[in-house]
């Protein structure tokens, strides 16, 4: 409506001006619908500018499930990279189903915050959108077609990552990898590995000797497991620690 009107009132005021003969008139009446025009102009600005006219409207999407970039080692994994060189902003790169073969990731976006919480639960994100909108249907009525209306300000995405989960930057999860891959790594681990679960096996069989053999299994697979997290912990920290 506003755009229409200041669209009319340009009109007049051309008209106005160079077909009235009346010169008092033609004066007059260009001077009010170029006032018209201008007044109706500044509040275009401002619907532009200063979003006058609209409010700010945040939508809740439906929760989507997460799944980890890799679960290798037993270790589930969400990874995330740095947007720039100040760190300021990330992107989290994570599937959407189990069998998924391509990564997916948070907005590219400086407007977009990401916020990572922990939880026992399932992995999950939940986006806020926050829009513009009418203020009110008289703001409707005289704004309409200015564009303004659904524009986009910012993004709230709260990634909900069961504390089970490892989140690695892209340098961290790069180097982990490496680590574990490390024939020199996999030997040592194995020779720590192998006395680590002997002194569990041989401490429990000193509290019950009488021990069965399916007893003793137990002891050292649970013992192995406990082992390979310490490892693995004790390596994140320290790669956690450099990059």
């Amino acid at each position: 409506m506003i755009l229409l009107i200041m669209a009319i009132c340009v009109v007049l005021a051309f008209i106005s001006f160079i077909y009235i003969p009346n010169k008092s008139v033609s004066a007059i009446l260009a001077v009010i619908f170029v006032a018209g025009a201008f007044t109706t102009g500044v509040f275009v600005v401002k619907n532009w500018k200063d979003h006058y006219g609209l409010k700010e409207v945040t939508t809740t999407g439906a929760t989507r499930t997460i799944y980890p970039v890799s679960s290798s080692n037993g270790m589930s994994t969400v990874i995330y990279s740095p947007i720039g060189t100040a760190n300021k902003h990330q992107v989290y790169v994570y599937k959407t189903s189990a069998n998924a073969k391509k990564t997916t990731h948070t907005q590219v976006s400086s407007t977009t915050k990401n916020k990572v919480i922990r939880t026992s639960g399932k992995s999950h994100i939940v986006t806020k959108t926050t829009r513009w909108a009418y203020k009110n249907d008289a703001a409707k009525i005289w704004f309409a077609f200015t564009g303004q209306d659904g524009q986009y300000i910012r993004r709230e995405n709260k990634i909900y990552i069961n504390k089970n989960w490892l989140v690695l930057s892209a340098a961290q999860a790069k180097a982990l990898k490496k680590e574990m891959s490390s024939k020199t790594f996999q030997a040592k681990l194995k020779t720590q590995a192998k006395a680590y679960v002997t002194a569990q096996v041989k401490a429990a069989m000193t509290k019950d000797p009488s021990m069965s053999s399916a007893d003793q299994a137990k002891v050292e697979k649970q013992a192995t497991a406990e082992f390979q997290q310490k490892a693995i912990a004790k390596v994140i920290k320290q790669i956690q620690a450099k990059n």
